[in-house]
């Protein structure tokens, strides 16, 4: 039978590539691990594993265990982590994975009531992940994903918590300023800046500038938020951002119009693996966030 120490070996050989470093990387003896591998392959008379030069190199079967080592490994461990902090007398950890970088801000005025309100209950916020945020919540490596581009899956459920519209936003005295609505092709000359992400998960691209087969003299991109409008406020370029940030914000430097006539209107989710929350942080962490509308 497949046991989690197989899940574990194949892993190890798919990250290092030889049975010498595998074994050193579980604490394993060559011998002991080659031995629970043979029996293995023996059991389902398969072969796990071939040579490739100085190297091993998964077959086919070896692939399918490495899926599912993949998918059940981390499950193992958020369990394992769970127990070990009820050991502690803690009753968890609730977290958080973010695909909206401007977010955060508002995320903040959630996380505060929710630690007052679950005083034995920590939060972490990750905003990068290894394989994308679905891929992430699925994986069990967060609880929670904070996204405006849900992408359905059967096990996963998305919460809608408010609704917002995606603005272009410039220093005041910008010639842009001047206009009721902002054109595609009017950003032809301009100089955009975004967060550090692929084009596919920028809207200003997707929903606005490639259906119009137009794009920008120049694009930046930059991290964090606040640098983000500090250069804007400085008239080194423009970017586009949520209202409801800017309106916060109150710069009296910068101001914002709409993308196109209509705008482009957008909704933040969040997503949770359904029908999995045993000890109520996840519903409690949603019923709290739809009670915390930006202004």
């Amino acid at each position: 039978m497949i046991d989690r120490q197989h899940l574990r070996i194949v892993k190890a050989i798919e990250t290092h590539g030889t049975v010498t470093q595998a074994a050193t990387s579980l604490h394993l003896t060559q011998s002991a691990l080659s031995h629970a591998m043979k029996k293995l392959e023996q059991t389902y008379q398969v072969t796990l594993w071939e040579k490739d030069g100085r190297r091993l190199r998964l077959t086919q079967a070896g692939q399918s265990v490495l899926g599912l080592a993949q998918r059940v490994l981390p499950q193992f461990e958020h369990a394992e982590a769970q127990l070990a902090r009820f050991a502690q007398g803690k009753q968890g950890i609730l977290r958080i994975g973010m695909e909206c970088h401007p977010c955060f801000e508002w995320l903040l005025k959630v996380v505060a009531p929710f630690l007052k309100a679950f005083p034995d209950v920590d939060v972490d916020v990750m905003r990068a992940f290894s394989f994308g945020g679905l891929q992430a919540l699925h994986g069990y490596d967060i609880d929670i994903l904070l996204t405006p581009d849900p992408l359905q899956l059967d096990t996963i459920t998305y919460t809608p918590i408010f609704d917002y519209e995606q603005v272009l936003v410039m220093h005041n005295t910008h010639p842009l300023a001047a206009q009721p609505y902002i054109k595609p092709q009017d950003l032809s000359q301009e100089t955009l800046i975004t967060y550090p992400v692929e084009l596919s998960r920028l809207d200003i691209f997707t929903q606005f500038l490639t259906p119009a087969n137009c794009t920008v003299k120049q694009h930046k991109t930059i991290e964090t938020t606040e640098i983000i409008l500090q250069m804007v406020a400085a008239n080194r370029g423009v970017t586009a951002l949520p209202k409801w940030l800017i309106d916060e914000h109150d710069d009296t430097d910068v101001c914002y119009r709409s993308l196109g006539e209509k705008g482009i209107a957008k909704t933040l989710y969040l997503g949770h693996r359904k029908a999995e929350d045993a000890l109520g942080f996840v519903d409690e962490f949603i019923d709290m966030s739809r009670c915390h509308h930006p202004q």
